[in-house]
């Protein structure tokens, strides 16, 4: 992809924002209508996790939020100690984690941050860890047409990837950071097309902030690279 085409694939280093939230099946009830009255205007579903965990809330939550008008799209939690990033990939795309360009439908998102239960970067080397999320993103990115977002944080991304750059320039991030500022962005992207600011957003989940207006977010949710 050419440098020129960034604005197409991801966020711009504007100051225009908008807001979103990320839920999973921890919130199976969830206020579509009213977060959309808020000013909400996306959502990221939890769909996959590994090769054998599909979340049983995934249907009920992507209607809701398309019923209330908002973008939606699936993520996939990854479990890169337990397959290849290739068989993962085609379970998500097999259970939620497609996309079309409707403009209502975000690519694809892979969620790759510590392990809750286990080794830290899941018993991979750098080197490895990279490869297989090369794996992914290119099975990904054969099926749906386009490559998934990267979902997560600074530290994670420095200690197990050794602060790779080989995904910057396609894979759109969502950057994950409690705070008031989006912080050093790793990995050599110029910056984040989504940041997860905060672990609570009043109408369910996570909050999340798109990095420009509502009609880039339209683009990017309907741009192919």
């Amino acid at each position: 992809m050419k440098i020129n085409a960034l604005p197409l694939l991801f966020a711009t280093a504007a100051s225009a924002s908008v807001q979103g939230f990320d839920i999973s099946g921890y919130q199976p009830e969830v206020d579509f209508a009213g977060a959309y009255a808020a000013g909400a205007r996306f959502v990221m579903i939890k769909a996959t996790e590994g090769t054998t965990f599909n979340s049983s809330s995934f249907s009920s939550q992507y209607t809701g939020a398309s019923s209330a008008g908002l973008i939606r799209g699936g993520y996939h939690f990854a479990q890169p100690g337990s397959s290849s990033g290739a068989a993962q990939a085609t379970h998500f795309l097999a259970h939620g984690g497609g996309w079309s360009d409707d403009g209502l439908t975000l690519p694809g998102m892979l969620d790759i941050e510590y392990n809750p239960s286990g080794a830290t970067c899941y018993g991979l080397s750098e080197s490895a860890m990279v490869a297989w999320i090369k794996d992914f993103g290119e099975t990904y990115k054969k099926a749906a047409g386009r490559y998934p977002m990267i979902y997560t944080t600074a530290d994670w991304w420095n200690t197990c990837t050794g602060g790779s750059t080989a995904f910057s320039q396609n894979y759109p991030l969502a950057l994950a950071r409690y705070s008031t500022s989006v912080g050093t962005i790793p990995g050599g992207w110029p910056f984040q097309s989504f940041w997860q600011n905060s672990d609570s957003y009043s109408f369910g989940g996570d909050s999340d902030i798109w990095n420009g207006n509502e009609a880039a977010l339209k683009t990017f949710a309907k741009t192919a690279a």
